[in-house]
């Protein structure tokens, strides 16, 4: 799910609680930064969700599209320290976030950097869509070992680049240092279709059009599984939808996973 500036009839909050779930990974999410009201929009989320568990991630120090620099593990705020980060005299920060209604363990987080081009991008906009030159920027990826009542699953969220061939390259990355055993990738990887059920050879729980909020046409967000049974996966696609949020201009991707 990615997030933008709330409109001002749709806090943050009101639409978070419209999702239910018990994990959601979280990309383009902001920390104090100005243009969202110095909100901690991870911790929000998932407070606003019921969820007991998060952790924020980092890609930039900064404000995407003005003055940032490269987000280092230094910069990674976590529950367990985050209170401490949240004045407004500290610095802005742009990433990704992964929150659990059950425990995290063995965080970690692995960084890619960015493409060295700028690429023209096709934004939704009224009253038809515009093209803007847009560069890439660092990006990031949280993986945690969630303990769920059915056992261990080990999660991973990002947000990949836009840039054709390092958002492959960075998928490919990502799926070499998740376990065997039952694992999970989610999130936003500019990579269109089943592209990255391709690229992975991992199973798609949602064949869903995510983008964009008006109208869906393509699918940029996806659930990956690997180490599922063949009926978990089945029923997991047959139960996965898209929820059109007013703070985003992607749709929300869901599905049930049973195991």
């Amino acid at each position: 799910m990615s997030l933008q500036e709330p409109d001002a009839n749709n806090s943050l909050a009101e639409q978070a609680s419209l999702i239910h779930a018990d994990i959601i990974g979280l990309q383009e999410v902001d920390h104090n930064q100005q243009r969202t009201g110095h909100q901690h929009q991870v911790r929000d989320v998932a407070s606003a969700m019921g969820l007991p568990y998060w952790y924020f991630a980092p890609a930039i120090v900064g404000t995407p599209g003005e003055s940032w620099i490269d987000a280092g593990d230094e910069h990674t705020s976590s529950h367990s320290h985050s209170e401490s980060a949240d004045s407004e005299n500290s610095a802005s920060f742009y990433g990704v976030g992964l929150a659990s209604r059950w425990p995290m363990s063995n965080i970690r987080v692995v960084r890619f950097t960015a493409a060295p081009i700028s690429l023209p991008l096709l934004i939704p906009s009224m009253p038809r869509p515009r093209f803007i030159k847009v560069a890439d920027e660092p990006r990031v990826a949280i993986v945690a070992d969630i303990t769920a009542p059915s056992g261990t699953v080990t999660v991973a969220t990002t947000h990949l680049s836009f840039v054709p061939g390092y958002n492959v390259k960075q998928l490919r990355q990502l799926a070499k240092q998740m376990p065997e055993t039952r694992s999970l990738i989610l999130g936003d990887f500019n990579l269109p279709g089943n592209l990255p059920t391709r690229i992975t050879r991992w199973d798609s729980l949602a064949k869903v059009a995510t983008y964009p909020t008006f109208g869906p046409k393509v699918q940029f967000d996806h659930i990956l599984a690997r180490g599922f049974s063949d009926e978990s996966v089945k029923f997991a696609r047959a139960s996965s939808s898209s929820q059109a949020l007013a703070i985003s201009d992607h749709c929300a991707l869901s599905t049930e996973l049973v195991d």
